[in-house]
């Protein structure tokens, strides 16, 4: 896994089980506003819960199947970035964000998910990259939109949360068009 500055004090990290208590913090901040949409932060109730969580991401990078890294400003963690899956013999991977209210609207997450998408591409091969997103979560859609993701579909109904089922957007990007966006 990589690390990397995304400029004015922004840093793209891995995030590790040794950094539970901070995510634990992190979620705690802002649990309601991450959770609208996202079942981690409900997921995150303490440090052991965190760690669990990380260790299970820790695991997937070891096992090359997901990856999660933490978006910190000037060392303070506010958000993150993930491939909860990733298939290599089918060359694709579904990428996802969270951002604590604090960090909203500054271009955290398109920054750190144009960083991961440029490695799974470049680095490790990937073709494709999905992207799913609840159709009521409109920062989430403009972030698939930012990223020249093209909408496929909608599945209706297809994730259950607090309660509530969601219809989900699905987005993608395949390499020759990420790398044509990106060059052009």
């Amino acid at each position: 896994m990589f690390k990397t500055s995304l400029g004015e004090g922004v840093e793209l990290r891995p995030l590790l089980p040794d950094m539970a208590e901070e995510l634990a913090a992190h979620v705690d901040r802002g649990r309601e506003f991450i959770g609208r949409y996202v079942a981690f932060a409900d997921a995150i109730a303490d440090a052991d819960a965190a760690r669990r969580i990380l260790t299970t991401f820790e695991e997937k990078a070891a096992a090359d199947t997901g990856r999660m890294w933490g978006i910190w400003v000037d060392d303070v963690l506010v958000g993150g970035v993930l491939f909860r899956t990733m298939d290599f013999r089918m060359e694709t991977a579904e990428a996802g964000c969270w951002l604590e209210p604090a960090a909203v609207g500054r271009g955290l997450v398109t920054k750190a998910v144009t960083a991961i998408i440029d490695w799974a591409v470049e680095v490790r091969g990937i073709h494709r990259v999905d992207w799913w997103t609840s159709t009521a979560n409109t920062a989430s859609i403009a972030v698939a939109q930012r990223l020249g993701m093209t909408k496929e579909g909608v599945a209706r109904e297809a994730y259950l949360h607090r309660g509530v089922r969601h219809d989900m957007e699905i987005w993608s990007v395949l390499a020759p068009e990420w790398r044509a966006a990106r060059d052009g």
